[in-house]
């Protein structure tokens, strides 16, 4: 019996011929990922049992994200925990303010990001690097801790579960109405500790933006990680941006590897999506819910804050204003700078929205964008349980960039094909 990618690579890390699922793998781990939240705890542990050590600088990449610029005292005293950290163990990749990011944008960014490799981050949407062939999920603070010291972590080796994208997108779809589809099929639990593996001829017409925002909202449906294989896009996305090592291993599943669960999605017949509250299981095609009023549109996050989705923004409020409070966040310094030069920035000024640095602020019930008890949020984040966003009286319903635009426009969700 053949083995999947997930498998595949689980094998290598764990230095065996071979693994199946349900095998107890005590992994190598490639890259680690430090943000200000979950990072600040685990290096209390590791002083805490007097083993304050990194197991390798070059292997760890630190960036504030969540509450940057920090927003209170709290928040600036995680910054100082992580800034002090990360100097005085002469991390090589931290990205301090000016050049932080939201986390899982700015590492595939800046070329941390090899396919093949095991990586692990202290955040749940750690699944986003899984575009890139990779294996890669997120993990809590003690786990995170282990991971810094040693630089390895025992896993369970999930089972597959292969979802096969066909068909062409029609206008006003996106790659974020497939996962929300997906993840209406089978649930926020369906894929319980499980690999999400996208196959398909549709993958193949995605950018890697594209495919980040699929594998990011994996762990919505439950899942352990979400994994494409590798092809000319990803090569073409990583040539000339990788830090360090140029080299890297491609895995690709073999044809006769056992999957758990199998299902096709004819991305032909799909429409644009809005996911209800409170679950991003919830969704619904835009046929069937615009009018409903909206009092905030969200614009960012690791799921669509990068250039490919302020563009497709940009291209609807161009000449038009919003009608409800907007905020666009681009997710890294870089897209950030090419919005601006692009001329992105003031379509947004124009149409009356506010331009944010890059945070995850909003996403998480932070700041930049909270909400007031009774208010709806029509946001492109990856998110929508009780109180995500704010006051647990509020509501947030899920939707790619176009629709939110178009739902900013009108002030109610709206149907993106109406403008494109």
């Amino acid at each position: 019996m053949g083995m999947t990618i997930t498998e595949k690579i689980f094998a290598r890390a764990g230095g065996k011929s071979s693994v199946r699922p349900g095998d107890l793998v005590n992994a190598k781990i490639d890259m680690i990922m430090c943000h200000d939240v979950t990072t600040p705890p685990a290096i209390s542990m590791l002083k805490e049992h007097d083993i304050d050590r990194v197991f390798d600088t070059e292997k760890i990449v630190v960036t504030p994200d969540h509450f940057q610029p920090p927003k209170d005292i709290k928040s600036a005293e995680l910054h100082k925990r992580l800034d002090t950290w990360a100097k005085a163990k002469g991390i090589k990749y931290y990205y301090p303010l000016g050049k932080a990011g939201v986390c899982h944008a700015l590492l595939p960014e800046q070329g941390h990001i090899r396919p093949g490799e095991v990586i692990v981050g202290g955040d749940s949407h750690t699944c986003t690097y899984g575009a890139f062939a990779a294996f890669s999920t997120g993990i809590g603070s003690t786990d995170l801790a282990a991971s810094i010291a040693t630089g390895q972590l025992w896993f369970k080796v999930p089972a597959s579960m292969k979802f096969t994208l066909t068909g062409k997108l029609r206008t006003g779809v996106y790659s974020k109405d497939i996962i929300l589809e997906v993840i209406r099929r089978i649930g926020t639990d369906g894929a319980l500790y499980r690999a999400m593996e996208f196959v398909g001829p549709t993958i193949k017409s995605l950018s890697m933006e594209a495919r980040m925002t699929i594998t990011n909202m994996a762990i919505e449906a439950g899942g352990k990680n979400g994994i494409i294989g590798f092809d000319e896009i990803t090569k073409e996305y990583l040539d000339g941006r990788l830090k360090g090592e140029q080299d890297y291993t491609v895995y690709e599943s073999d044809a006769d590897a056992s999957y758990i669960h199998t299902d096709t999605v004819d991305c032909s017949t799909l429409e644009p999506l809005v996911a209800f509250p409170h679950l991003p299981s919830n969704g619904k095609v835009i046929g069937e819910c615009a009018g409903l009023a909206m009092d905030q549109c969200y614009i960012g996050s690791c799921t669509n804050g990068r250039i490919e989705d302020l563009r497709v923004v940009a291209g609807i409020l161009k000449g038009r204003k919003v009608n409800i409070r907007t905020i666009v966040v681009p997710a890294t310094p870089e897209i950030w700078k090419q919005a601006m030069n692009e001329g992105l920035f003031d379509i947004f000024y124009d149409a009356g929205c506010v331009i944010s640095a890059p945070t995850c602020g909003a996403c998480l019930g932070g700041f930049m964008g909270i909400l007031a008890a009774g208010e709806k949020c029509i946001s492109t984040t990856n998110r929508n349980f009780v109180g995500r966003m704010g006051s647990p009286k509020s509501e947030v319903y899920l939707a790619n960039p176009a629709t939110a635009a178009a739902s900013a426009v009108e002030g109610k969700l709206a149907d993106p094909r109406n403008y494109l």
